[in-house]
């Protein structure tokens, strides 16, 4: 086979406490390094995380095939004293998540085979993660994102059966199970699905396809409480992604034994 492209894809707010660990991951992969790029975008900080990524780039590109790091802006903070996970300000936090990610993809992928979708609050997982999730043969594959080894999945965005199994409930099943939907802490996608236009939706997807969750399920919306509650009307950012890859054609997989670490914040 021949030798696998890798590109690492991150967007950052106001993540400069996490860029220590967070680089410490990278630089410990145990994938050629070589043959993996690196493409970063920062948007809406006030703590300094532009010029924290700036002042790394000289070292990260002696390391590293490529490195790219841009910047854009939307606008968007989340108001003071509310939670990010508050369910009145998810549509338009995750549509923002969306947008950021399709900006960095759109500006950073070139020649490379694979992306590999990382969050910058993702702070262990093994060296070889990219070799075991490139061993799947899968298309679009996600690992256990848990707090606590063992524990719970943090990463509820990735499900099964309109949301009502995560990767948690399906240990069992064994290493490989299918899912409906898929979280971005860290999401391997082959990059010519990218290239035939999987995108995270920065819209409600797929409110025909019999996989979404019922409408109850979706937060934050107030018309739609007054839906049916089984009338499915999408999904948004991630979620979406494992829509439109269902419409596409393709399969989202996840490995619930492989578990990777997510910060206590």
């Amino acid at each position: 086979m021949m030798a696998q492209k890798i590109l690492i894809l991150t967007t950052v707010k106001d993540a400069h406490r996490f860029l220590d660990s967070y680089f410490l991951g990278i630089h410990q992969l145990s994938y050629p390094h070589e043959l993996i790029s690196l493409g970063l975008l920062e948007g809406d900080s006030t703590d300094g995380t532009f010029e924290a990524l700036e002042a790394r780039l000289p070292q990260l590109q002696k390391e590293f095939a490529a490195v790219g790091l841009w910047k854009k802006d939307f606008a968007f903070q989340i108001p003071e004293g509310t939670p990010r996970w508050a369910s009145h300000i998810q549509l338009q936090r995750r549509s923002i998540l969306a947008k950021s990610r399709n900006h960095l993809l759109f500006r950073a992928l070139d020649e490379e085979d694979w992306v590999l979708w990382l969050d910058v609050d993702v702070i262990k997982y093994p060296a070889d993660i990219i070799e075991r999730l490139l061993a799947t043969g899968k298309e679009i594959i996600h690992p256990n994102c848990v707090r606590e080894y063992g524990g719970k999945s943090f990463d509820l965005n990735a499900w099964r059966d309109q949301g009502k199994l995560h990767l948690h409930d399906l240990k069992g099943e064994g290493d490989l199970v299918p899912l409906h939907a898929v979280g971005g802490t860290m999401l391997l996608i082959k990059a010519d699905v990218h290239r035939e236009g999987l995108i995270f939706p920065t819209f409600l997807y797929g409110k025909r396809n019999p996989l979404i969750r019922p409408s109850n399920k979706m937060v934050g919306i107030t018309s739609i409480k007054r839906r049916s509650r089984q009338e499915h009307y999408g999904e948004v950012e991630t979620e979406g992604l494992g829509m439109m890859a269902y419409d596409m054609g393709y399969e989202c997989w996840g490995m619930p034994n492989l578990e990777i670490k997510h910060t206590e914040e």
